[in-house]
């Protein structure tokens, strides 16, 4: 097979359970470096005894698709919650935030609109915008000096510019005051994916792009510990979605209990500060660690990227440190650009500095030994 030759083949490892930090796979505890459960909510007792009461008291499933008998009134009310909490007008709820992207961004943009999107965007933004029919154009990672020739270029119509906050592979954040200024001088319809960012960043969670993001979309299973997703609008915008959007209309909804949770989870992150503040902490003691021992890497804030470059040499390494009890997967093609393959090293709040120098130690011993 032409992807194991290139080391571009997926194999991922068995993993039995996982105990707060660490994951049991094959008969070992390994410590985690691949999770996006930022804050380690999914690993909280509070959040487990909740979970449990809820699914109790309402049952396991809604049974229905929303628009026919899965309207139920506590999924209304966790919706407004969440647009309240930050600081929009409507909320909806998504199985998944792969559906959630495609949904909006396949219903709000049709034939003849122009969307403008950085080039590192998710590969559901991608799906969803190539489902619209709409005219699409990359601008350069980050970068507002490309973005605004793509605008000067393409002023007719309706223009959208599609992003993310945190950005997923690369770590870094974007540019939200630079994407402001533009915003007010040309008038777009800015479309962020907050995924990584929503609970884990910003004041009491509430993201990085709040400022300019139109429509904004969160996932539960990263820093909400849950699963899911849901989607921030303006006024009237969720009319539009519960009439046109397929990923909305043809799906089961996700189960009452869900929603009762969502709300139980919302009041933990709004009192989350200290776990933030030891996230945020934690993650620069890595990134200066890394730093120091001369590897190059790049992140802004809980998600770092090592690059590596080879693919091949990357999925090396990665067995290295597994079997050094350090759990970390290579991002490759076509997730990150061919031949620039990087450890993506996700931390958490539940990881001390003590897990941190390993992981520094256990690297710079498997670089060392393919070298």
């Amino acid at each position: 097979m032409i992807q194991k030759t290139a080391g571009l083949y997926r194999d991922p490892p068995e993993v039995r359970t996982k105990e707060g930090k660490y994951l049991l796979m094959g008969g070992r505890r390994v410590l985690n470096f691949a999770s996006n459960d930022y804050l380690g909510l999914s690993v909280s007792e509070e959040l487990r005894q909740k979970a449990a009461y809820n699914f109790q008291r309402y049952g396991t499933s809604s049974s229905s698709s929303r628009l026919v008998s899965g309207n139920f009134s506590v999924i209304n009310e966790a919706e407004k919650a969440y647009a309240s909490y930050f600081g929009y007008h409507d909320a909806l709820f998504f199985p998944s935030g792969y559906q959630a992207n495609m949904g909006v961004l396949s219903t709000f943009l049709e034939q003849g609109d122009t969307v403008i999107f950085d080039k590192h965007i998710h590969a559901s933004s991608v799906k969803g915008m190539t489902m619209s029919g709409a005219d699409f154009y990359g601008y350069n990672h980050n970068s507002m000096s490309h973005l605004e020739k793509r605008l000067n270029t393409h002023r007719n119509g309706q223009v959208a510019v599609l992003s993310e906050s945190l950005f997923s592979m690369d770590g870094d954040i974007l540019d939200a005051g630079g994407l402001k200024e533009l915003k007010d001088r040309f008038g777009f319809l800015t479309i962020v994916d907050e995924a990584h960012a929503f609970g884990a960043a910003g004041s009491k969670g509430q993201g990085i792009a709040g400022d300019v993001a139109d429509i904004a979309v969160g996932t539960f299973g990263k820093a909400f510990g849950f699963f899911g997703a849901f989607v921030l609008l303006p006024k009237g915008f969720n009319e539009y979605l519960f009439n046109f959007s397929s990923p909305l209309i043809y799906t089961t909804t996700l189960p009452e209990a869900h929603a009762a949770t969502t709300i139980d989870i919302l009041r933990i992150i709004e009192r989350s500060d200290d776990r933030r503040k030891h996230l945020k902490g934690i993650s620069q003691c890595m990134k200066e660690g890394l730093q120091r021992e001369g590897f190059h890497v790049s992140g802004d804030a809980h998600i770092l990227a090592l690059m590596v470059g080879d693919e091949e040499k990357a999925v090396k390494l990665s067995r290295k440190l597994l079997e050094s009890d350090i759990f970390v997967l290579p991002a490759r093609y076509p997730t990150v650009p061919l031949s620039h393959a990087i450890l993506r090293i996700s931390i958490t709040a539940l990881l001390e500095e003590e897990d941190i120098r390993l992981f520094i130690s256990r690297i710079r011993e498997a670089m060392d030994g393919l070298a």
